[in-house]
């Protein structure tokens, strides 16, 4: 029973995360009924049900017919099954500030990830209070304050690094916040995992892209929906990630 509604929480969350992204984009209001984009009629409680509106309407307005977007059924399932995830590993440990911490960070690099794949930007009106308020988390949860200072310091100036060596070109600003972001989020040296893993999952995506033609070497890539990903596989399998690395030596010695 825990777990249905930490499901249904999170199929909430996910909810609410479409309508973030879609409101900011458009600057409008958090606040407020949702309404239908292309007719404005408002819509009932009963449209707006997370992942069950969506199929039972045939992904489609009930007053207008508009198509909507499958990114809001993925989202809020995904949202769902993340924070059931989050809350399985932390269950048995009775944390629940760390599950807490969990699902505000699952939600942020959802936010992340979503905005940056659609419109190519890292908003600073999420990174930097994220970096912030996570900051706070791990603070009441024990973490070593100058692992957490150095961490964000690294992943941020592993970002700044590129923006001044390519002036801009390579990445943008808010990769850098995002840097940041994760340091403080994932401590040293997690968040070096991270951003090592973002780049590996980067290359996996893009270089099928490369060699079909689909996209040039000068191409622009949202380096930010691998980032977000590899920051939530790391809050994960971090460490089990980790702990494969500094084993490898030991697995090649093996067959010597």
């Amino acid at each position: 029973m825990l777990y249905f509604i930490v499901f249904i929480f999170g199929l909430s969350i996910g909810s609410f995360i479409n309508c973030l992204i879609w409101r900011i984009h458009e600057k409008k209001t958090i606040l407020g009924r949702s309404f239908c984009p292309k007719c404005k009629h408002k819509l009932s409680w009963y449209d707006n049900i997370p992942l069950f509106s969506f199929f039972f309407l045939h992904g489609k307005c009930r007053y207008c017919g508009e198509k909507i977007s499958w990114q809001y059924p993925i989202v809020e399932l995904i949202t769902a099954v993340l924070f059931v995830l989050a809350f399985f590993i932390h269950f048995s440990g009775s944390n629940f500030l760390l599950i807490v911490r969990d699902w505000f960070l699952i939600s942020v690099m959802i936010v992340v990830f979503i905005y940056d794949l659609k419109y190519y930007l890292i908003l600073d009106i999420i990174s930097l209070p994220s970096i912030l308020i996570i900051f706070i988390f791990n603070f009441f949860l024990g973490f070593n304050l100058l692992n957490l200072l150095i961490s964000g310091i690294i992943g941020g100036s592993f970002f700044l690094f590129q923006f001044l060596i390519s002036k801009g070109e390579w990445i943008g600003g808010g990769d850098i916040r995002l840097g940041i972001l994760m340091g403080v989020a994932l401590a040293w040296p997690m968040s070096v995992i991270a951003i090592l893993l973002a780049y590996i999952i980067g290359v996996i995506a893009v270089l099928p892209l490369l060699i079909s033609k689909k996209k040039k070497f000068k191409s622009e890539i949202p380096l930010g929906i691998f980032l977000s990903t590899a920051t939530i596989i790391t809050l994960f399998w971090g460490e089990a990630i980790l702990n494969w690395y500094l084993n490898l030596p030991l697995y090649f010695l093996s067959f010597l």
